[in-house]
């Protein structure tokens, strides 16, 4: 069994301990693709922005309001759409700057590429009135109500 020493505190690691910081990969010389994105697009690094871009969407009285994580971007890399009147449209894109061709990377899990997410708006939504603001990497987007009228009740007297 091989050790290999740490550089968390002299703690040591080897592949059959459970909290080991390292991870042994078995297909690590082998010569094929280390990632699933060339069997499976869909799970290639472009589209994995996508999953990665939450959003909370809450209902308040007076409006929807949708908060989206989008760390590490400024205001002018992101677009907030209204479509056809009803889809609200948060989209833009994370790029990741190159390299030095020398690095060694041993571990990339910030994401990159493009984002896109979409909500279809409810029938009250005032789409003339959305307002965006961003602060510390949160997005949040405020779709104001319209009032609900209440619907004109008239008594009417029973005769008889």
């Amino acid at each position: 069994m091989s050790l290999i020493p740490s550089f968390f505190g002299g703690r040591r690691s080897n592949v059959f301990d459970p909290f080991s910081l390292d991870v042994w990969d078995p297909f690590k010389d082998f010569p094929f693709p280390n990632s699933l994105s060339a069997s499976f697009p869909e799970f290639s690094r472009e589209n994995s922005a996508f999953v990665s871009t939450h959003v909370d969407w809450k209902e308040t009285p007076e409006a929807h309001v949708f908060k989206a994580e989008i760390p590490g971007l400024k205001k002018e890399e992101v677009k907030v759409e209204i479509e056809d009147d009803k889809v609200l449209q948060i989209s833009g894109e994370r790029n990741v700057k190159k390299e030095d061709k020398k690095d060694k990377w041993h571990r990339v899990e910030r994401s990159s590429g493009k984002f896109m997410r979409r909500f279809r708006l409810p029938e009250n939504a005032k789409v003339e009135e959305v307002k965006a603001s961003m602060e510390n990497g949160v997005l949040t987007v405020t779709v104001p109500k319209e009032e609900v009228k209440k619907p004109d009740v008239k008594a009417i007297e029973i005769s008889g």
